[in-house]
């Protein structure tokens, strides 16, 4: 979905295909098909954005064989879709019963990190629409934080295959006039767990093509205040790339017995889902929901948020409730200003299926119907910040 910026400029809103499980490329293909394209068409919509994911394996049939990307690229285009971001943080298994921390390897120390990016990269500027020049890929956050804090030469390590991946997409912008830039995803428990830590090695790096994907469930966990966060990264002069819009899991009274019923019903085995709540000394933290819920582990005279996408639409019944509101007021300074931060906005609820049982869709129209409504929140908001829908 395509809006006009007051200030003349495209402002792109699409939605993330690492929603349906696929490893392989006939996987990807019947994403097109049984997900994608119906979502278009109950948005009744000639094109939809799709912020594609591409497994490893995908991604090197489609990097070793010009032919199939050329079909996949046809293929978007008969279904009315089209890509201008990449997903590019899981590396692969993200559809497995479990997941957890294995979706943080391999990491920036590690060269398959750097390859498989390269390859996104070298993708994404095949894929992207003849009119578009400029593409987008989130990715992960540097590392999760061990062993790498223990590592004195993981940050080097890092810094140096982010250093030749500028380079690289520099050379790929030469040889084929679209640019691709990359945005670190702040994540909790990461490295570079809040958009203030992606600073310093961002500033370390010093490249236009290299910033940050503001993720604002992300944002909403780690109790970061948009505005306080949005100024800095223009202070530093680091890039937003992209934002990915999404919505945590709020709990404005923990220690209630009926609010931690109510959250452990979200603590499943898939997903990690990280939980932080807001002190005099600091932020405090789980790695994981039932740690949390356990009792114990985390200070309870404060509200919990949990690293839950929960669907935009569609808040979980009090007493719980989302970070709506933070994903208002962050998009509200990413494209509500005289001159958009960013071009590229990506609704990403990926735990559809991991939501409590009665909550999840049971059908392929279900979740059809609930990603066209997410859209359909995200395109509103758009519109009373004042862009204008396309065609």
């Amino acid at each position: 979905m395509r809006f006009r910026h007051p200030d003349g400029s495209i402002v792109h809103l699409s939605y993330c295909t690492n929603v349906h499980p696929a490893e392989t490329l006939d996987g990807v293909r019947a994403q097109l098909r049984d997900h994608c394209e119906p979502v278009r068409r109950r948005l009744g919509r000639d094109r939809l954005g799709i912020g594609l994911w591409l497994a490893r394996e995908a991604a090197r049939v489609l990097i070793n064989d010009p032919a199939e990307l050329r079909a996949l690229r046809a293929e978007l285009d008969s279904r009315g879709l089209e890509v201008v971001t990449l997903n590019g943080f899981p590396y692969e298994g993200f559809g497995a019963d479990e997941v957890k921390y294995r979706v943080y390897r391999p990491d920036w120390t590690e060269p398959e990190r750097l390859a498989h990016t390269t390859d996104l990269a070298r993708l994404l500027a095949a894929l992207l629409p003849d009119d578009v020049t400029e593409g987008t890929i989130s990715t992960l956050p540097l590392a999760w934080r061990t062993p790498y804090a223990t590592d004195p030469g993981a940050a080097r390590t890092a810094r140096a295959a982010l250093t030749t991946l500028a380079q690289r997409l520099d050379a790929l912008a030469e040889l084929t006039g679209k640019s691709i830039r990359i945005g670190l995803e702040p994540e909790p428990g990461c490295t570079v767990e809040t958009t203030a830590d992606a600073i310093a090695p961002l500033t370390d790096v010093g490249h236009e093509r290299i910033g940050i994907c503001v993720d604002t469930c992300h944002l909403a966990t780690s109790f970061e205040a948009p505005d306080t966060a949005l100024d800095a990264l223009t202070a530093a002069g680091i890039p937003v790339v992209k934002s990915q819009l999404s919505a945590a899991l709020h709990a404005e009274h923990p220690h209630l017995p009926e609010v931690r019923t109510a959250l452990a019903a979200f603590a499943e085995p898939r997903f990690l889902h990280q939980t932080r709540t807001r002190t005099a000394a600091g932020l405090r933290g789980t790695d994981d929901l039932d740690e949390a819920v356990a009792g114990g582990a985390l200070p309870d005279s404060t509200p919990w948020r949990a690293h839950f996408h929960v669907p935009l639409h569609a808040p979980p019944a009090l007493p719980l409730t989302s970070t709506l509101p933070v994903l208002r007021a962050t998009l509200a300074r990413l494209v509500g200003g005289p001159v958009p931060l960013t071009r590229h906005l990506e609704v990403e609820t990926y735990t559809w299926q991991a939501l409590p049982a009665e909550l999840r869709p049971r059908t392929r129209t279900q979740l059809a119907d609930g990603i066209a409504a997410e859209l359909t929140l995200a395109r509103d908001l758009l519109v009373d910040l004042g862009l204008k829908e396309l065609p």
